[in-house]
């Protein structure tokens, strides 16, 4: 594909009404931060080879929103990186996205959490009923429904057993919060390898203020792992409009025999 997977997400945090940005970066990933930027080399060397829909196209990602960049200096979970913003943030609420979850929707994933906050003014996070095996790779709630897809954080537990799961509601990568998470991030003791959790900071505040949970309507891909991009850069190929139609002629001719 053309496109990284965190312009997707950027995308669909423009698309859901965000204007500014802040992408906690790591060690070797500063190709993220030339992405996002103005590149007058490349904007001259596209207009001089005639290449108007590229050179539109280059225009158009460095004009998305706007973007700040943070250095999380090592890596020690969600929550250590969301803590790392917290001057930039301010005392105002906020959204995090996981470039990793890719969420194919009519109405953008974040959107509709944002619709679940404006009614509630309070923290709201994305959730997904995942199979019983694979629950333990998740955060998963403790749920009290309340309305459709929708439903009150009475507790989180970070990864746990099946058997010993709350439910199998797991939180994916979309979360409005309200500036109350940073005292619990900061309260919270380090886990395993010395991370900081975001899920188990929601459960500490779901007792002293409302947390809600929006199971969002849609379909998400775990881009984090080999298949799951595989996936997602089939589906969402299949949807443009400029390669859809042969990819899709081309998958017809594969023998899966």
């Amino acid at each position: 594909m053309d496109k990284p997977m965190i312009q997707y997400v950027v995308e669909e945090a423009v698309a859901s009404g965000i204007t500014e940005i802040i992408i906690v970066i790591a060690h070797g990933k500063d190709a993220l931060e030339h992405h996002f930027d103005t590149s007058f080399e490349l904007e001259l060397f596209l207009k001089q080879k005639g290449e108007t829909g590229l050179l539109e196209e280059v225009q158009r990602i460095s004009r998305l929103c706007g973007f700040c960049y943070i250095r999380q200096e090592e890596q020690l979970g969600l929550g250590h990186a969301v803590l790392i913003a917290k001057e930039l943030i301010g005392d105002e609420p906020f959204a995090v996205l996981l470039p990793d979850d890719i969420i194919v929707s009519e109405v953008p994933a974040l959107r509709q959490l944002l619709n679940v906050y404006q009614r509630y003014k309070s923290s709201v996070i994305a959730v997904e009923r995942v199979a019983r095996e694979n629950i333990k790779s998740y955060g998963i709630i403790e749920p009290l429904e309340i309305g459709e897809r929708v439903c009150q954080v009475i507790g989180a537990v970070e990864k746990p057993e099946p058997e010993d799961a709350p439910s199998n509601l797991a939180i994916v990568g979309r979360y409005i919060l309200t500036p109350d998470i940073f005292r619990m991030l900061e309260a919270i003791p380090p886990g395993k390898g010395g991370e900081v959790q975001l899920s188990e900071s929601l459960g500490v505040l779901s007792r002293h203020q409302p947390v809600y949970a929006c199971e969002f309507e849609g379909v998400r891909y775990d881009a984090g792992t080999p298949l799951g991009l595989i996936k997602a850069s089939v589906a969402l190929a299949l949807a443009r409009p400029d390669m859809g139609a042969e990819l899709k002629g081309y998958l017809k001719t594969i023998d899966l025999s």
